[in-house]
């Protein structure tokens, strides 16, 4: 299906607002779950949106901004999994694979600005040092105007200007390849979801996981909707007996002080 010049424009702008968002993580709606979603639904389709979002959030779990290092861009990634598929037909998994050449080039170019946005240094010290509040506030908006125009441009080129030839080039890949972009894009999920799990998961929640498991994989459900009521009344059990057990060690504290009160008054 073609993508219509207003949809690129507003693909633009989503890239803008998220992209922005990322920049300074402030609401988290650059997340592709988020970004996906809306993505379908200016491009007309709702549901290939929401689905490439759960696969994209996954694959993006584990992979987040630390310091000055940068993970591929979940907002192009997000968008160009929905464009690829829209465009070529192609599976959401499969995009997903597809789209991660575009996730790498703003990974790079938002590397390049950490580096190159230290020119702005020597001039904020001399504004603050001077008291120029106008001047500090005026270099503090030129980096996020380079940011955001950077996503619209890269946005609109990427989903709306290139679509012809990326159409091209999608539909003269050979079946093993494509198939591989798939197999690759089925992968990425289960591997996000695993850097996740090494850093958050603990031996104590392992039965959870257990649990989680059996539910999802081996209870047939026609909706995912019991799944996560159950796993929102484990976490419920699992909050609830946290606050008791420290609730408890709070009154054995307490009752400890009191008691060694007593004997360093007698």
């Amino acid at each position: 299906m073609e993508i219509t010049l207003t949809q690129g424009i507003l693909l633009a702008v989503l890239g803008l607002i998220t992209g922005l968002d990322f920049w300074l993580q402030a609401f988290y709606i650059f997340r592709p779950v988020i970004v996906c979603t809306l993505a379908g639904l200016i491009l007309g389709d709702m549901q290939l949106g929401v689905i490439a979002g759960g696969l994209t959030e996954l694959a993006f779990a584990g992979l987040t901004p630390a310091g000055g290092t940068q993970p591929p861009n979940p907002v192009l990634c997000g968008i160009m999994t929905v464009v690829i598929a829209h465009t070529t037909g192609t599976s959401p998994a499969g995009a997903i694979g597809m789209s991660l050449p575009f996730a790498f080039l703003m990974q790079y170019i938002l590397l390049f600005y950490y580096s190159s946005f230290s020119l702005f240094m020597p001039s904020l010290d001399k504004a603050a040092k001077e008291a120029n509040t106008k001047k500090f506030v005026r270099i503090q908006y030129t980096p996020l105007i380079i940011v955001s125009l950077s996503y619209v441009v890269i946005v609109f080129l990427s989903a709306y200007a290139a679509q012809a030839p990326m159409k091209v080039l999608v539909n003269s890949l050979p079946e093993w390849l494509s198939h591989g972009f798939g197999i690759a894009g089925g992968i990425l999920p289960a591997v996000g979801f695993a850097m996740l799990l090494k850093v958050m998961l603990k031996g104590s929640l392992v039965p959870y996981l257990i649990i989680g498991f059996v539910i999802a994989s081996l209870i047939p459900y026609s909706n995912v909707l019991p799944a996560a009521a159950i796993g929102a009344a484990l976490a419920m059990i699992e909050f609830f007996r946290d606050k008791h057990t420290q609730n408890l060690e709070k009154r054995l504290e307490e009752a400890g002080t009191a008691s060694g009160g007593e004997e360093d008054g007698i």
